[in-house]
């Protein structure tokens, strides 16, 4: 499968390129935060909260089916479990409900977080279990920050970290750059345009941070 990251919590995810393949698009953005969402066409859109830099739907092309609430779902041989979760460290008094998706493709279990605010609880980590590719937000101020992404990290596990929801080129909003993340897990990175994986070639016994290029 392939994972292609473009930008805040937005990612392509593909069983396979070309039209016979299924694509799935997490949390799209609207080009007011500075960076210009790609418009291409998707079967699947996961959106974790209403804020406008996660659920530009528009933006996908296709008459893609939306998910926007936890539960269970089966689309075109894509299992998807949404997990409520919360966008702050209050319960939602600050910024409401955020929904965590499991996604498994291809064989492989792919964790998106949206913009968590919290520590997971154990209910959300039994959900979660068994994660192989966890894309976790990291640069604060409206998600966890590189401290508790740390943490959740070590909650979840994961063979694979990605990082996103942080400070790029023209991107408007005020958030910790990946740098104060990659040094607070202290894993080497390893950089790609997009991540070509398979069940096959997880690694098996150390967590690799793969950090993606828009």
């Amino acid at each position: 499968m392939y994972i292609t990251w473009l930008g805040q919590s937005c990612f392509k995810l593909q069983d396979k390129i070309g039209a016979d393949g299924v694509t799935l698009v997490t949390d799209p953005y609207g080009d007011e935060i500075g960076l210009k969402m790609p418009r291409f066409e998707a079967d699947i859109v996961t959106v974790s909260h209403g804020h406008s830099d996660h659920n530009n739907i528009g933006a996908i092309r296709g008459n893609p089916f939306v998910i926007d609430t936890a539960g269970e779902y089966d689309v075109k041989g894509v299992f998807i479990e949404g997990v409520a979760s919360w966008h702050d460290s209050a319960d939602g008094q600050e910024r409401g409900k955020n929904i965590i998706y499991r996604i498994e493709m291809e064989d492989i279990s792919i964790t998106h977080l949206g913009d968590l605010g919290h520590i997971l609880d154990a209910k959300q980590l039994e959900k979660l279990e068994g994660t192989d590719i966890l894309l976790i937000p990291v640069g604060g101020k409206y998600t966890i920050n590189a401290a508790k992404a740390v943490e959740v990290i070590s909650q979840i596990e994961p063979r694979i970290v990605i990082p996103m929801h942080y400070k790029l080129p023209g991107l408007k909003a005020e958030v910790d750059g990946v740098e104060k993340f990659i040094k607070e897990l202290g894993l080497k990175p390893r950089q790609e345009d997009k991540l070509k994986i398979s069940k096959k070639d997880l690694p098996q016994e150390d967590m690799e941070l793969v950090v993606l290029g828009l």
